[in-house]
């Protein structure tokens, strides 16, 4: 299996909400190229309703055999990485869970559970990785649809010398 990996830095925000059900919430907002020597959790901006953080580096992992959905995500105008953060105890409250270049995995953690997934712009550099990564990976497979077998009506339609039909009962 090809399998090629790249350490990228997450930026998220805690933002302050005026609600009564919820005070904040948390967004993932950028993904860095490369991990920087902060250290996780670092507070990198603070305004009044909005704290932004380092939360830490993640391994980006490419798969030969999911070559064909990086190729879609770099042709879709707006190449993304999907970001999910899951909730724990320990503070500040959530954790770095995943990041992928894979859209319909990206889709798939939307389904079902309470982690935070967003879409976040890919930065040029790891656009650049990945349009290599499919270069030298990507092998085209033919759709090839299944061809059912017909029905044949006419055996529904043909009956034997013991049809079941009330005439043979008696």
């Amino acid at each position: 299996m090809v399998r090629e990996t790249m350490v990228v830095g997450v930026i998220v925000e805690r933002r302050v909400l005026d609600n009564p059900w919820i005070d904040h919430v948390w967004m993932p907002v950028a993904v860095l190229a490369g991990a920087p020597a902060a250290a996780p959790w670092t507070v990198l901006h603070v305004s009044d309703d909005l704290t932004r953080f380092y939360a830490g580096a993640f391994e980006l992992e490419l798969f030969g055999s999911d070559t064909g959905m990086y190729r879609d995500n770099l042709r879709s105008g707006r190449p993304s990485l999907w970001i999910a953060l899951r909730s724990t105890n320990a503070p500040p409250g959530v954790a770095l869970h995943l990041v992928t270049a894979n859209p319909f995995e990206g889709e798939s953690l939307t389904e079902a559970g309470t982690d935070i997934i967003e879409a976040v712009p890919m930065p040029i550099e790891l656009q650049q990785w990945l349009a290599a990564f499919v270069e030298a990976h990507h092998v085209e497979r033919p759709f090839i649809k299944r061809q059912r077998d017909r029905a044949d009506i006419n055996a529904m339609a043909r009956r034997g010398p013991h049809s079941g039909s009330m005439d043979d009962a008696e």
